[in-house]
Protein backbone atom coordinates (compact mmCIF):
# COMPACT_ATOMS: atom_id res chain seq x y z
CA UNK A 1 0.00 0.00 0.00
CA UNK A 2 2.95 2.28 1.01
CA UNK A 3 4.35 1.50 -2.55
CA UNK A 4 1.22 2.35 -4.17
CA UNK A 5 0.57 5.70 -2.39
CA UNK A 6 4.23 6.84 -2.95
CA UNK A 7 4.01 5.98 -7.20
CA UNK A 8 0.55 7.85 -6.83
CA UNK A 9 2.44 10.88 -4.82
CA UNK A 10 4.99 11.15 -7.78
CA UNK A 11 2.79 10.19 -10.71
CA UNK A 12 0.06 13.43 -9.02
CA UNK A 13 3.94 15.93 -8.78
CA UNK A 14 4.76 14.50 -12.09
CA UNK A 15 1.12 15.80 -13.57
CA UNK A 16 1.63 19.36 -12.06
CA UNK A 17 4.79 19.82 -13.40
CA UNK A 18 3.88 18.98 -16.50
CA UNK A 19 0.46 20.94 -16.29
CA UNK A 20 3.00 23.92 -14.61
CA UNK A 21 5.42 23.69 -17.93
CA UNK A 22 2.67 23.84 -20.49
CA UNK A 23 1.02 26.91 -19.35
CA UNK A 24 4.97 28.77 -19.76
CA UNK A 25 4.21 29.33 -23.28
CA UNK A 26 5.60 32.94 -25.32
CA UNK A 27 4.95 34.57 -28.48
CA UNK A 28 7.58 37.22 -30.14
CA UNK A 29 6.35 39.95 -32.75
CA UNK A 30 8.61 42.04 -35.04
CA UNK A 31 7.64 45.95 -34.83
CA UNK A 32 8.48 47.90 -37.82
CA UNK A 33 9.01 51.42 -37.23
CA UNK A 34 9.95 54.87 -38.82
CA UNK A 35 10.14 58.63 -38.37
CA UNK A 36 9.83 60.27 -40.95
CA UNK A 37 10.84 64.33 -41.61
CA UNK A 38 8.89 66.30 -40.44
CA UNK A 39 8.60 69.96 -41.36
CA UNK A 40 5.74 72.05 -40.61
CA UNK A 41 5.70 76.15 -40.44
CA UNK A 42 2.41 78.05 -39.11
CA UNK A 43 1.68 81.58 -38.51
CA UNK A 44 -0.88 83.81 -36.80
CA UNK A 45 -2.25 87.43 -35.97
CA UNK A 46 -3.94 89.60 -38.87
CA UNK A 47 -1.33 91.91 -39.98
CA UNK A 48 -2.67 95.73 -41.35
CA UNK A 49 -0.60 98.03 -42.57
CA UNK A 50 -1.49 101.60 -43.10
CA UNK A 51 0.66 103.96 -44.44
CA UNK A 52 -1.04 107.77 -43.40
CA UNK A 53 1.37 110.33 -42.55
CA UNK A 54 4.94 111.83 -43.23
CA UNK A 55 7.12 114.19 -41.90
CA UNK A 56 7.32 117.31 -44.37
CA UNK A 57 10.11 116.82 -46.77
CA UNK A 58 10.61 112.98 -46.09
CA UNK A 59 8.87 110.06 -47.51
CA UNK A 60 5.57 108.12 -45.93
CA UNK A 61 6.13 107.15 -42.80
CA UNK A 62 6.99 103.49 -42.75
CA UNK A 63 4.33 101.48 -40.59
CA UNK A 64 4.92 97.59 -38.70
CA UNK A 65 2.93 95.28 -37.51
CA UNK A 66 3.81 93.00 -34.59
CA UNK A 67 1.40 91.56 -32.91
CA UNK A 68 1.43 88.05 -35.38
CA UNK A 69 3.97 85.22 -34.19
CA UNK A 70 5.07 81.53 -36.00
CA UNK A 71 6.16 78.26 -34.95
CA UNK A 72 8.03 75.82 -36.73
CA UNK A 73 8.60 71.75 -36.05
CA UNK A 74 11.52 69.98 -37.71
CA UNK A 75 13.18 66.69 -37.11
CA UNK A 76 15.56 67.64 -39.85
CA UNK A 77 19.15 69.59 -39.87
CA UNK A 78 19.97 72.50 -41.83
CA UNK A 79 16.21 73.05 -42.22
CA UNK A 80 15.18 76.81 -43.45
CA UNK A 81 12.20 79.34 -44.07
CA UNK A 82 11.49 81.53 -47.53
CA UNK A 83 9.21 83.49 -47.53
CA UNK A 84 7.64 85.23 -51.18
CA UNK A 85 4.35 87.03 -52.11
CA UNK A 86 2.01 86.07 -55.67
CA UNK A 87 2.70 89.24 -57.29
CA UNK A 88 4.99 92.23 -57.33
CA UNK A 89 3.82 95.09 -54.62
CA UNK A 90 2.40 98.33 -56.67
CA UNK A 91 5.52 100.98 -57.92
CA UNK A 92 6.81 102.44 -54.70
CA UNK A 93 5.46 100.25 -51.85
CA UNK A 94 8.00 97.60 -50.38
CA UNK A 95 6.28 94.98 -47.95
CA UNK A 96 9.14 93.14 -45.58
CA UNK A 97 8.96 90.40 -42.91
CA UNK A 98 11.47 89.69 -40.01
CA UNK A 99 10.95 86.40 -38.72
CA UNK A 100 12.94 85.83 -35.15
CA UNK A 101 15.04 82.98 -35.17
CA UNK A 102 14.58 80.24 -33.07
CA UNK A 103 17.56 78.65 -30.65
CA UNK A 104 20.48 78.27 -32.70
CA UNK A 105 18.93 79.36 -36.22
CA UNK A 106 19.97 82.90 -38.10
CA UNK A 107 17.35 85.20 -38.71
CA UNK A 108 17.95 87.60 -42.14
CA UNK A 109 15.98 90.63 -40.84
CA UNK A 110 13.92 92.62 -42.05
CA UNK A 111 13.90 91.30 -45.52
CA UNK A 112 11.69 92.56 -48.78
CA UNK A 113 9.30 90.04 -50.32
CA UNK A 114 8.43 89.71 -53.86
CA UNK A 115 7.68 87.12 -56.16
CA UNK A 116 10.81 85.01 -55.89
CA UNK A 117 11.40 83.17 -52.61
CA UNK A 118 13.97 84.65 -50.17
CA UNK A 119 15.51 83.11 -47.18
CA UNK A 120 14.21 84.71 -43.97
CA UNK A 121 15.34 82.11 -41.34
CA UNK A 122 18.12 79.61 -41.70
CA UNK A 123 20.16 77.09 -39.96
CA UNK A 124 17.01 76.05 -38.35
CA UNK A 125 18.42 72.32 -36.79
CA UNK A 126 15.68 69.53 -35.20
CA UNK A 127 13.63 71.33 -32.75
CA UNK A 128 10.02 72.78 -32.24
CA UNK A 129 9.34 76.34 -30.88
CA UNK A 130 6.46 77.82 -30.80
CA UNK A 131 5.22 82.22 -30.31
CA UNK A 132 7.99 83.74 -32.69
CA UNK A 133 8.31 87.54 -33.04
CA UNK A 134 6.94 88.07 -36.94
CA UNK A 135 7.17 91.96 -37.94
CA UNK A 136 5.66 93.10 -41.45
CA UNK A 137 6.54 96.64 -42.20
CA UNK A 138 5.62 98.70 -45.38
CA UNK A 139 7.35 101.13 -47.03
CA UNK A 140 6.38 103.68 -49.94
CA UNK A 141 8.07 106.41 -51.66
CA UNK A 142 6.00 109.73 -52.61
CA UNK A 143 6.14 108.39 -56.34
CA UNK A 144 3.62 105.74 -55.28
CA UNK A 145 0.79 108.15 -55.14
CA UNK A 146 -2.22 107.07 -52.58
CA UNK A 147 -2.45 103.03 -53.03
CA UNK A 148 -6.07 101.67 -52.65
CA UNK A 149 -6.55 99.00 -50.29
CA UNK A 150 -5.49 95.84 -51.68
CA UNK A 151 -3.85 92.43 -49.88
CA UNK A 152 -0.98 90.26 -50.78
CA UNK A 153 -0.83 86.59 -49.23
CA UNK A 154 2.72 85.41 -47.90
CA UNK A 155 3.83 82.30 -48.71
CA UNK A 156 6.15 80.59 -45.87
CA UNK A 157 7.97 77.45 -46.88
CA UNK A 158 10.32 75.25 -44.64
CA UNK A 159 12.81 73.24 -46.19
CA UNK A 160 15.11 70.45 -44.85
CA UNK A 161 18.11 68.78 -45.15
CA UNK A 162 18.94 65.94 -43.96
Amino acid sequence: MKTTTAFLTIGALVSLVAIQTASAQTATQTVTFQVSAINQIAVTGTPSLVINAAVAGSAPTSVTSAANSWAVTTNQSTAMITASIPTAMPAGLTLSANLTAPAGATSLGLTALGVTAVNVVTGITKLNAAGLGLTYELDATAAAGVVASATRVVTYTITGGV
